[in-house]
C-alpha cells in the first residue's frame, strides 16, 4: 500500500493548504480508506460525498480509530481540529489524482480489463497466471469503478511488478477516465454484450464505451480483443473515424491481438471437451500442450485465451501458463459449482445476467455430461432498456425441452421467460414463482442425486438466496 509522508502527499495532489491538528509534515501515511468502518491506524481518510451520504460526518470517527490524517473539501464548514487535514476542492478528484501520481511513481506494469461479461473471471485468471512469474496485485472483488480503481492502485506495494485492474462502467466516458488514471501497458476487452443497453441504447455504443480503455494505453501498448466481434474491428480499422466518434486518438504504435473461436483469430481453440470438473482444450499454437482449466463453459475458454495472449506478451513461459491454469480460482457466484449433501449439484451464477451470458450458461448446462436431470432457475436480466421484453421472451423460446428438464423463474421480467418456455415445456415443467422459498422447496422436491441446477439472474434479484436456501435444505429469504 502507499506509504508517504504528508509532505510527499501534498506534492502529489492539488490542495488549498493544511489545517486541523498542528501538522507534522514528516508524519507517514500508511494506506488510504474511504470507509470509516474499516479505517486502519495510519490511514489517510478520504471523505467522499454521494447522493445519500457525506463522509465528512465520519472524519472524527476515523480519527478515533487511528486515521493519521484526512482530506477535507473546502466547501464544507466546521473542519475538525483534532486531526491533520489537507484541504481540497473535491475529495473524489483528489483521491483519483493521488492514485494516478502513485501509479506513475512505481515501476509496475499495469494491465486493464473490461468487457460486458467475464471481466472479473478474466482478471482473476490473468493475475493467477502472471503470479507464476511476477509479484502481482489485482482488483479485489469488483472494485472497478471511479472509486474502486483508485483504491486498488493505492493498495499496491512498492515492489509490485504487475497490476491487473478491472474497469467497469455504466455510461460513456467512465472507462476513459479509469484508463487515463491507470495508464495501462496492455488491455483486454472480453466481449461486447447487452449489459447497459438501458443507458447506451445500442451494442455499437457499448462497443465504443469499452474501447475507451485504449485512451490511457501506452503509445506502443497492446490491445487484446475478441476477433469474432465485428463492432470492435469496424471501429479500429479507420483511425479518422475512430478519433471523430471516440473523441481521442488511437495510440500511435498500437499493437493488436485477436482471440476467439474462429480460425481468423490470432489465437483460437482447435478442440474442446467439457467435463463435470472443468474444461480441456487445445490451441492453434503448436508449442502449447493440451490444457485443462477448473472452469466450466466454452465462454471461459475464450476468457482464458485472452489471458494466455497477455501472459505470452508479458514474458510468462508456456509451462508456467499450462501449470498455472490448473490452479485458477475465481471470485464467487461466477459459475461457482456447489455439491449439496443430497448429491444435487448447483451452479451458482447469480452475480449478473445479460442475454449473452444467460445463453452461454444455458449452453454450458446443455453440454455438461453425466447428469440425470437439468434444472434452470432464472431471474430478471436488468438494465436492458426498451428491448427487455424481447430479450426475456427470446430466452424462454431458446431453452430446449429435450436438453433441460425444468425451468423455474423469479421476477416480473423472468415471468416472460416462463411464459414462452411453457409453450414447449408445459405448465408443470416451466413455472413462475413469486417467493424464493417456494423455488427452493420445488427444486428440492424434483431434484435428486446426479441432478444439476443452474441459478442465474442479475445481481439485483439476489438469487444467491435461493442457493443459500438449497444449502440450508429448504429455506430462503
Amino acid at each position: 500500500m502507499i506509504k508517504r509522508t504528508l509532505r510527499r502527499l501534498l506534492s502529489m495532489i492539488d490542495h488549498a493548504g493544511t489545517g486541523g491538528k498542528e501538522t507534522n509534515l514528516q508524519l507517514e501515511i500508511h494506506g488510504v480508506s474511504t470507509d470509516s468502518r474499516s479505517v486502519q491506524p495510519g490511514n489517510l481518510f478520504v471523505p467522499l460525498i454521494g447522493e445519500q451520504f457525506d463522509g465528512h460526518r465520519f472524519v472524527a470517527e476515523s480519527a478515533a480509530k487511528g486515521a493519521a490524517a484526512a482530506l477535507w473539501q473546502t466547501d464544507h464548514p466546521s473542519p475538525p481540529e483534532h486531526i491533520p487535514l489537507i484541504f481540497v476542492d473535491d475529495t473524489l478528484k483528489a483521491l483519483q489524482q493521488l492514485a494516478n501520481a502513485y501509479r506513475r511513481e512505481l515501476p509496475a506494469r499495469v494491465v486493464g480489463i473490461t468487457g460486458s461479461n467475464g471481466k472479473t473471471t478474466t482478471k482473476d485468471v490473468a493475475a493467477s497466471l502472471l503470479s507464476t512469474t511476477y509479484k502481482v496485485h489485482k482488483t479485489i472483488g469488483n472494485l472497478n469503478n471511479h472509486i474502486g480503481l483508485p483504491l486498488t492502485l493505492l493498495q499496491m506495494d512498492e515492489d509490485t511488478e504487475v497490476a491487473v485492474v478491472e474497469m467497469g462502467m455504466s455510461g460513456r466516458g467512465e472507462i476513459r477516465r479509469l484508463s487515463e488514471l491507470a495508464q495501462p501497458e496492455a488491455v483486454i476487452i472480453t466481449n461486447i454484450g447487452e449489459a447497459h443497453l438501458q443507458q447506451l441504447r445500442s451494442r455499437e455504443e457499448i462497443a465504443k464505451a469499452k474501447l475507451e480503455i485504449v485512451s490511457g494505453l501506452a503509445d506502443d501498448g497492446l490491445l487484446i480483443y475478441p476477433g469474432d466481434e465485428p463492432l470492435i474491428e469496424n471501429l479500429l480499422k479507420d483511425r479518422e473515424r475512430f478519433e471523430r466518434e471516440m473523441g481521442f486518438a488511437l495510440p500511435g504504435q498500437l499493437k493488436t491481438f485477436r482471440f476467439g473461436i474462429g480460425e481468423h483469430n490470432d489465437l483460437y481453440p482447435t478442440g474442446m471437451m467439457l467435463a463435470q470438473e472443468g474444461t480441456q482444450f487445445m490451441l492453434n499454437w503448436p508449442d502449447f500442450p493440451p490444457l485443462h482449466i477448473p472452469l466450466l463453459g466454452r465462454h471461459n475458454v475464450t476468457n482464458v485465451l485472452a489471458c494466455i495472449a497477455l501472459c505470452k506478451y508479458m514474458g510468462v513461459l508456456t509451462p508456467n501458463i499450462a501449470n498455472g491454469l490448473k490452479h485458477v480460482q475465481v471470485t464467487g457466484m461466477r459459475i461457482e459449482k456447489i455439491r449439496l449433501p443430497s448429491g444435487v449439484t448447483v451452479i451458482n451464477d447469480a452475480y449478473n445476467a445479460s442475454p449473452s451470458s444467460v445463453k452461454a450458461a444455458l449452453a454450458l448446462l446443455e453440454d455438461l455430461p453425466g447428469f440425470k436431470q437439468k434444472i434452470v432457475v432464472l431471474g430478471d436480466m436488468l438494465e436492458l432498456g426498451e428491448q427487455e421484453t424481447r430479450f426475456h421472451r427470446e430466452i424462454g423460446r431458446l431453452i430446449d425441452p429435450k436438453q433441460i428438464d425444468y425451468v423455474f423463474t423469479f421476477g416480473p421480467l423472468a415471468r416472460l421467460i416462463a411464459d414462452e418456455a411453457r409453450k414447449t415445456f408445459g405448465a408443470e415443467r416451466a413455472r413462475q414463482f413469486d417467493d424464493k422459498r417456494e423455488i427452493v422447496r420445488e427444486v428440492l422436491r424434483v431434484a435428486g442425486p446426479n441432478d444439476i441446477v443452474l441459478v442465474k439472474a442479475s445481481r439485483g434479484m439476489r438469487l444467491e438466496e435461493v442457493v443459500a436456501g438449497l444449502l440450508a435444505g429448504g429455506s430462503a429469504q
